[in-house]
């Protein structure tokens, strides 16, 4: 069938799903290059982003299963090569890039990886010196993770057994390197830890590629280093290789047979050591004994004899306890002095004779108040009848007792002074000296 020339009309749904089988038909395995852009990363685990250059740009995708096993993560703006398949995807009718592989461009994904998690660590404080063990001087029990059959395990024993035969060592066989190495070297620190009972611990194997060495870059390890309380030297591959496990550990060695010798002193040092130490504690004896004979003699010679000592404090006591007599005597005089002047004071000021002069000053102001008292009454008495008279005098009583009457208008009780305060009908009433009347008002004149 032609479906270029025959007319048939086709749904959206089935050309688009037989666009998708052309892609991915004629583009199953492509490599691309360009620059990551708007990267997203869902909760789902799958990576989403559009890979572009100068002109033009295609949506990627890495799908959870890839996506974990990846040794670095991409970033916005970081160039990749990557390997994928072209397909379609049908909803949107979007074509994209199905990623099954990538790396970054100019760099190995592995080292892109130890890149990243060296400086993610390193932000974390995994590096820092301060929190770095010392390292025993002399350790009695070594403990050795590295893998049975390698040569490193080999030429740790024989340095050790050639510079310190009688240290013992425990040894924890691992894989050191493929799937699986970087769980079992950290389950191994963990165990010792368990154990306890070594004083310093050797984590590394021999030389080998970057992929050789990868299990000791790995995050499990360098975390089960970092919380390991037994003090961590790590001594992986040769002098010229580095992993995030050396940057952990409490030390550095540059290979494994180095560790071995930073981990214990030859006997022939250690025999030097205390040949060294032993002179000089000798020397610092006899230092010090000479110091003490020559205070002792110094001590002895300014030692006066106890017999004069004793004389001159009882001298010492006769002259305080006279000096004590005379100064107690001297103040109960003055004692004696005070309180016969206190005696005259309290004589000069008897409260009794206080008490008999009161009374008489107050029987004088009782006198003087009593009469004062008697001539404010007879003016009060006289104001009161002049008064009284004059008051009588103005009373209104006093002047309708002459025929004079009193006449208030009813209801609101106003004194009618004038005919003009009247109009015919109004009661009014008329208070006369004895008694009143009510009247009606007929008529009024000017």
């Amino acid at each position: 069938m032609d479906l270029f020339t025959d007319r048939r009309i086709l749904t959206v749904t089935r050309l688009t799903s037989l666009i998708k089988d052309v892609l991915e038909e004629n583009f199953e395995r492509v490599w691309v290059e360009g620059e990551v852009s708007n990267l997203a990363m869902p909760v789902s685990g799958h990576l989403y982003f559009t890979l572009k250059d100068a002109g033009a740009q295609i949506r990627c995708v890495i799908f959870r299963a890839a996506s974990r096993a990846l040794k670095f993560k991409p970033k916005d703006g970081m160039g990749l090569v990557v390997r994928g398949r072209v397909s379609l995807f049908e909803p949107r009718g979007e074509y994209q890039l199905i990623i099954e592989y990538l790396e970054p461009l100019g760099i190995g994904a592995l080292q892109m990886a130890f890149v990243q998690l060296k400086e993610r660590l390193a932000k974390e404080g995994l590096f820092d010196e301060a929190h770095k063990k010392q390292i025993p001087k002399l350790p009695q029990r070594i403990g050795i993770v590295t893998s049975a059959t390698g040569a490193a395990i080999h030429d740790i024993l024989n340095v050790l057994d050639r510079r310190f035969a009688n240290v013992e060592v425990l040894i924890y066989p691992v894989k050191v390197q493929g799937e699986g190495a970087a769980a079992e070297i950290a389950r191994a620190v963990r165990d010792f830890n368990r154990y306890g009972d070594i004083d310093v611990m050797i984590v590394g194997r021999g030389g080998g590629s970057m992929e050789d060495l990868w299990a000791f870059n790995e995050e499990i390890v360098a975390r089960a280093i970092y919380h390991s309380r037994i003090p961590v030297i790590s001594a992986v591959g040769h002098e010229v290789d580095f992993t995030i496990a050396d940057f952990v550990a409490d030390l550095r060695a540059p290979t494994p047979s180095a560790a071995a010798e930073l981990v214990v002193k030859s006997k022939t040092e250690l025999a030097s050591e205390l040949d060294a130490l032993s002179h000089r504690l000798k020397q610092g004896i006899r230092h010090e004994l000479a110091d003490y004979r020559g205070s002792v003699h110094a001590l002895a010679r300014s030692l006066k004899d106890p017999s004069m000592l004793l004389g001159h404090l009882a001298q010492r006591t006769d002259d305080l306890s006279e000096r004590l007599n005379f100064s107690f005597r001297g103040e109960l005089r003055r004692r004696s002095e005070r309180l016969e002047n206190l005696g005259n004071h309290l004589r000069l000021t008897n409260p009794g004779l206080m008490v008999e002069h009161g009374r008489e000053h107050l029987l004088s102001l009782f006198g003087r108040g009593e009469h004062a008292l008697h001539r404010t009454m007879e003016r009060l008495h006289e104001s009161t009848a002049v008064n009284s008279g004059k008051l009588q005098a103005l009373s209104p009583l006093q002047t309708l007792s002459r025929g004079y009457a009193i006449a208030t208008l009813l209801p609101e009780g106003t004194t009618v002074r004038e005919s003009e305060q009247l109009k015919p009908g109004d009661t009014i009433d008329i208070r006369f000296h004895k008694g009143g009347a009510l009247c009606t008002v007929d008529g009024k004149r000017p």
